[in-house]
């Protein structure tokens, strides 16, 4: 199995992953939740569950709030906190305000998303580069622990390495593992402000392309599924998919610049 896997270039722990299952009405909202985010991304918590009060559904803010952390969802203005950092974590400043980013491995980015699957969902860890939005790496997990954002980072750094790392204040990417493995490297690290998640705009795109151009088109039914669905793309997004901001180019093109 191990030797498999390695052929296929898929994680042996993601094998064995099973879709965290919630109640249909919960898998429901939160398709909802996460499709409104991307048209709306202004809003928190009581305006969504006003959304969806309108719509008819029978729910309270204490519910959508649930959801929305579950989701990983921020909104882009300051409101209670629904990434938590890691407990004693260490703080760091926001450097990407105003700084020219003009080159390949200049500033990498992350952030973790939620899939839908059509009895259950995973999250998704990425890694991009923010000159050229080439994805440099990614994982599938149904849980959201730190692991699979650490693989991610492992294997991206196996490749090259940034001269800065931006991330939010989520506890995977505080916790003391996650940053020993970017001191080591000697990347100065960034993080965005709570609540705005347009510091991390590059990686907010490539979600939105992702889900409108693969995940809402499809109905995963199984992890293989998803993973197969999810590689498929983030390929054709680096190699072939032309971005009107690189000029009509690929990423790969822009990235491999260096």
């Amino acid at each position: 199995m191990t030797r498999q896997c390695e052929l296929l270039g898929l994680c042996r722990s993601s094998y064995y992953y099973q879709p965290a299952t919630e109640s249909q009405l919960n898998l429901e909202l939160m398709r909802i939740i996460d499709e409104q985010h991307l048209k709306l991304p202004f809003y928190g918590v009581p305006r969504m569950t006003h959304l969806l009060i309108n719509m008819g559904y029978p729910v309270n803010h204490k519910r959508i709030e649930g959801l929305m952390h579950l989701l990983q969802i921020q909104t882009i203005y300051p409101r209670r906190n629904l990434s938590k950092p890691d407990a004693g974590h260490q703080k760091f400043p926001y450097l990407l305000r105003g700084l020219d980013i003009n080159r390949p491995d200049q500033v990498w980015a992350t952030d973790i998303t939620y899939i839908r699957m059509r009895s259950g969902f995973l999250y998704l860890v990425a890694i991009i580069d923010w000159f050229s939005r080439h994805i440099l790496s990614w994982r599938l997990s149904n849980s959201i622990d730190k692991s699979f954002c650490i693989e991610a980072l492992e294997e991206a750094l196996c490749k090259r390495k940034p001269e800065i790392f931006n991330s939010d204040q989520g506890s995977q990417f505080t916790s003391s593992d996650f940053v020993s493995k970017l001191q080591d490297h000697n990347i100065r690290i960034s993080m965005d402000g709570r609540g705005r998640a347009l510091d991390n705009i590059m990686i907010e795109r490539f979600w939105r392309s992702l889900k409108y151009e693969e995940v809402y088109l499809k109905d995963y039914q199984t992890t293989r599924e998803a993973y197969e669905g999810i590689r498929d793309y983030i390929y054709f997004y680096n190699n072939e998919r032309l971005h009107q901001s690189l000029g009509y180019q690929p990423p790969i093109k822009f990235y491999l610049r260096s």
